[in-house]
């Protein structure tokens, strides 16, 4: 399993929610929390399910709630995993 470093991340979810919202991703801050810019839940836990296809593990139910920027977020993916690869 390999490392997904933070700014990966950070681009995977920048690039998926710019997507959603009809944006160009530099439109999309990293800051901004993720009801801010209008994710609904129904569209977080679409966006989590395509995150875990991308990669390749499951995050909590709890992760988007807990980390609910995309900076955030991103660095918790990296963390996660980071521990994985490293288990593996």
């Amino acid at each position: 399993m390999r490392h997904v470093l933070a700014d990966e991340a950070q681009e995977w979810l920048i690039g998926k929610i710019a997507e959603r919202l009809g944006a160009e991703p530099a439109e999309v801050p990293p800051e901004q929390y993720f009801d801010e810019l209008g994710l609904d839940s129904t569209e977080a836990l679409i966006l989590a399910g395509e995150m875990e296809s991308w990669l390749g593990f499951e995050l909590s139910t709890t992760a988007l709630w807990y980390h609910p920027t995309i900076k955030d977020l991103a660095a918790h993916i990296a963390q996660e995993s980071g521990q994985r690869a490293a288990a593996a």
